[in-house]
């Protein structure tokens, strides 16, 4: 066996529907289309969920909830996360580095799950109060960017 002689499954590729080629395809005169109606003529697309005049599902739907178009979305990190890391200081890039962030989006938070059992200097957009509280505690520093 070889690049070569390998073919697709029987049944699994078709031949190309050519219409508008003479009765005897099969596909002649009205190429497929039917008679008269709105798909028969050229140039003729529905857009994207046109179900032929008939109320789009997307409209039959209700609408639910607000989508605030201005909300800041900010990667978000816990303490325990931290811990783990190591480090004395810790800020986005080194977040970033490490794989504890994907995309910083709006900024950096850091919330308050878990525990800092050493001094650690964290610099990054948003604090929670409890995770300002447990840094201070350990004897670190909660460092605020400014956006």
């Amino acid at each position: 066996m070889n690049l070569s002689s390998l073919r697709p499954p029987a049944g699994q590729r078709h031949p190309r529907k050519r219409v508008g080629r003479g009765m005897g395809s099969g596909h002649g005169k009205t190429s497929s289309r039917g008679h008269k109606g709105q798909g028969s003529r050229a140039g003729t697309t529905s857009r994207a969920g046109f179900e032929g005049g008939q109320m789009p599902l997307h409209r039959r739907l209700p609408k639910r909830g607000f989508r605030n178009l201005f909300r800041k979305r900010y990667a978000i990190v816990n303490l325990k996360q931290i811990a783990v890391l190591g480090e004395s200081a810790v800020s986005p890039e080194l977040l970033f580095q490490r794989g504890l962030i994907r995309k910083l989006y709006d900024g950096l938070k850091i919330l308050g799950e878990g525990e800092l059992s050493v001094a650690v200097n964290i610099s990054a957009h948003h604090f929670s109060r409890s995770a300002r509280e447990k840094i201070e505690k350990a004897g670190g520093k909660a460092e605020i960017i400014a956006a």
